[in-house]
């Protein structure tokens, strides 16, 4: 007989970045990216803003049940620029 422990929710860390289209939209400029830790997370955003390239840029994360599917609300590590609402 097996007895698991039950499963924690997941935290997961994103960064992504925003750019104008030629219509002045503002967009993502890449997928958002999986981080390893909210240091990390905010240092690339950091590194990100200071470089000039982008509108915006938005760290965040929050928790995650992958198995059922289930997010919790997103908690900011740093936004900088112009950076859409999250949903």
């Amino acid at each position: 007989m097996s007895t698991s422990a039950p499963q924690t929710p997941t935290k997961l860390i994103v960064l992504a970045a925003f750019v104008r289209d030629e219509e002045g939209e503002l967009r993502p400029a890449f997928e958002p990216q999986e981080c390893q830790s909210e240091i990390q997370a905010k240092h690339r955003a950091m590194l990100m803003a200071s470089g000039g390239a982008y509108a915006g840029v938005l760290s965040w994360w929050r928790e995650a049940d992958l198995i059922n599917g289930e997010f919790g609300e997103p908690v900011e590590i740093y936004r900088w620029g112009e950076v859409p609402e999250m949903e």
